[in-house]
């Protein structure tokens, strides 16, 4: 039995709504349809459709297996692709957004040396500081930093997004270090208008211990690089991404707080709307990112100060 083509055929089936609707599409004869169905059937040890002249429905087994028809076909055609003119070097457009800090701070060299590979290709970078609908605005990819990815999307987990937690020397000689993280409830603390506003989350790396700090402070804002340099001037203390910081904690612009505790950190990914038919540009940017962009990613590897 061809088993691809069996569940290719059953998927139609579903798809389509009856046997003879898939027969249709696929430019088979009802009986073909109907012998493979049931041959997928015989495979698996399970009835698949209930079937009347009325209507056709999935059974529990079908239920179960559809989805995984359905990554298995996905897989297949991602392994086509994957050998079809190999030699062939990547061309055409992408589009990409990302968050205006990490694109400014790590991203735009990233796609500067893959369009310097790949000359071919044509990158609209597209910086924005909110989600946006990947369909709808016409983007082929998107980093995200967040602990959760919309389950419609197919998202590539690329690194880690550390924070660290830190001020100035001018803040710190004026109102004093603080010692415990506890403190900052009672600090001028420069909020994120996205990522925990009021609330910020640490684990004791003594014993893993979690401890969350409600904060507030007179200045948020919807981008890491202002919060950066609000906290440069002094204004208060900030919880940055570890991509935007190195130069700053190692020149001493900005003292990095509580090493006893880490800030939590979120997963990175790429994300796109589906693996089906991919452009084998898009998925030469998606490998040249996760090359480059490794656990622990290059910033973190760097001294702190």
């Amino acid at each position: 039995m061809d088993r691809l083509n069996a569940m290719r055929v059953f998927v139609h089936v579903v798809d389509a709504g009856s046997l003879s609707a898939a027969a249709d599409k696929l430019d088979m004869s009802r009986p073909v349809v109907t012998r493979y169905v049931a041959e997928l059937e015989q495979w698996t040890g399970a009835r698949l459709l209930h079937r009347t002249t009325r209507r056709l429905s999935l059974t529990a087994a079908g239920e179960e297996l559809l989805p995984r028809c359905r990554q298995v076909l996905e897989l297949a055609g991602d392994m086509q692709a994957a050998v079809r003119n190999p030699a062939e070097a990547p061309r055409g457009q992408l589009r990409i957004t990302a968050g205006t800090s990490f694109a400014q701070a790590q991203l735009a060299d990233a796609i500067a040396d893959y369009v310097r590979r790949y000359p071919g290709v044509t990158v609209d970078l597209v910086l924005l500081d909110r989600t946006v609908n990947l369909v709808d605005e016409r983007i082929d990819l998107a980093i995200r930093t967040a602990a959760e990815i919309d389950p419609s999307l197919i998202a590539r987990r690329l690194t880690v997004c550390r924070s660290v937690v830190c001020a100035s020397p001018a803040y710190l000689e004026a109102h004093g270090r603080p010692q415990q993280v506890e403190e900052l409830a009672e600090r001028n603390c420069l909020t994120h208008s996205y990522f925990s506003r009021s609330l910020w989350n640490f684990t004791r790396k003594d014993d893993g211990t979690p401890v969350s700090v409600a904060v507030g402070g007179n200045v948020s804002a919807n981008d890491a690089v202002s919060l950066m340099q609000l906290a440069r001037a002094g204004a208060g203390i900030a919880m940055l991404p570890t991509y935007l910081t190195p130069a700053q904690l190692q020149s001493g612009a900005l003292v990095p707080l509580f090493p006893a505790h880490e800030p939590q950190a979120i997963g990175m990914h790429a994300v796109y709307a589906s693996r089906k038919h991919m452009p084998a540009t898009l998925r030469s940017m998606l490998d040249f990112l996760a090359e480059r962009f490794t656990e622990p990613p290059a910033w973190d590897r760097l001294p702190a100060g």
